[in-house]
């Protein structure tokens, strides 16, 4: 996997790349979630959604949401703020979803369609807390879907083949696999859909974005582009721990009785996200031997759920991280670079250069003082980076039952 793709062998890197290629990445505390037609972009309390409406311009919202770990001190307890962080993901994302589904035109057939008797009366009946209220029902059906799909289904399977196998624990093996190839026949399947293949695609813009600014990269759609739609944060690699966990942890765990197994399923999946969050955060937060070969089996499955992004889509991507993501302060502060504020590059052609001296760029790779970690700055700075790790999940764009998270 590389991060700069746009140079041949024989090109000249820039210093601003030569730094960045010598420091490696350097964990910066934004995540997102792509939505329809648009990005969210999440920097600690405060989170933006930006939107490519009908009409080609962007519009970016700013709001801001308190997680479970920020409310609760229990929640931030290692092997429980997984479970916190998921559903804070799933929330937010839903909420963000729903924003972004208000600027999809509307047929002009249904437009001059009367509302039906049960649309009048969820409406009378809920008023303003209709759509929370139709978001946690969809939610909740997702849920009960993908349990279903992905856990009992695999697990009925391979029931049959128990007189085939020698023991049970080539019995979980087996399940595991089975739960593994459905994902992604799943995926394949949904990303066929045009809307689906395009939140793939913004999917993508939002692994660049943050991969360009922890590389040292100023935030332009050159860079952008030029760096991986791949990251290590990924839900994607969270739901692939998930998996991988499971199969180990059923081949110890094994009952004969069909209804104990499927109870166990259900039972350990609190248990099982836990363990798997704890490893994406490792592997997000580490650069070794270890956590690069711990990667692999989360970006293989990248490759299914991020497409390359065109330059519209990076514009998009790009504001909604500026909205809530000094990437300058970030990078002066982490890599010893300087971008003047009153310039931007907009657009593929252009250019944005740092104030740069050779005397920085040795500072920046070699002296500790200056690179500087998420947690060190502080979180009352405007526009800073997120201080707290607890919340360092990306949010997967996965369609369930017709939709996307």
């Amino acid at each position: 996997m590389t991060f700069f793709s746009t140079h041949t062998e024989t090109a000249e890197a820039t210093p601003c790349e030569a730094v960045a290629k010598a420091r490696g990445q350097v964990y910066s505390g934004i995540g997102g979630q792509a939505v329809l037609e648009g990005m969210m972009m999440r920097n600690g309390k405060r989170y933006s959604v930006g939107v490519r409406k009908p009409d080609g311009s962007i519009e970016v919202m700013e709001d801001t949401y308190i997680s479970m770990t920020d409310r609760f001190a229990i929640c931030k307890a290692p092997f429980i703020r997984g479970i916190f962080s998921f559903i804070d993901s799933m929330v937010l994302g839903s909420k963000c979803l729903n924003y972004s589904a208000t600027f999809i035109e509307d047929d002009p057939e249904d437009a001059d369609q009367e509302p039906s008797k049960f649309e009048k009366w969820l409406d009378d009946t809920f008023g303003e807390k209709l759509e929370p209220v139709l978001s946690g029902i969809v939610m909740f059906f997702s849920f009960v879907v993908a349990i279903g799909l992905f856990v009992v289904f695999p697990a009925f399977i391979a029931s049959f083949l128990k007189p085939m196998l020698p023991s049970e624990a080539l019995l979980g093996l087996v399940e595991g696999i089975i739960r593994v190839i459905l994902f992604v026949i799943y995926i394949k399947l949904v990303s066929r859909m045009p809307d689906i293949r395009r939140t793939f695609q913004y999917h993508g813009a939002e692994h660049k974005c943050i991969n360009c600014v922890e590389h040292g990269l100023p935030l332009t759609v050159e860079n952008v582009a030029a760096s991986s739609k791949e990251h290590k944060r990924c839900g994607t690699s969270f739901i692939v721990y998930v998996m991988l966990i499971s199969i180990m942890l059923f081949m110890v765990i094994r009952f004969d009785n069909i209804m104990l197994k499927l109870a166990s399923r259900l039972v350990l999946i609190p248990v099982i996200a836990g363990i798997s969050y704890e490893v994406l955060r490792i592997v997000g937060t580490h650069d070794n031997a270890l956590t690069r070969i711990l990667f692999i089996p989360g970006m293989w499955m990248q490759g299914l759920t991020t497409f390359e992004p065109d330059n519209s889509e990076i514009e998009v991507a790009i504001a909604a991280v500026e909205k809530v993501f000094d990437w300058r302060e970030f990078e002066k502060k982490t890599f010893g670079l300087e971008f003047p504020e009153n310039k931007t590059a907009d657009s593929a052609n252009d250019t944005l250069e740092p104030e740069f001296s050779e005397d920085n760029a040795e500072n920046a790779v070699n002296s500790d003082d200056n690179v500087t970690s998420a947690r060190e700055i502080k979180a009352d700075e405007p526009d800073n980076v997120n201080a707290n790790t607890d919340d360092m999940m990306i949010s997967e764009p996965l369609p369930a039952t017709g939709t996307e998270n």
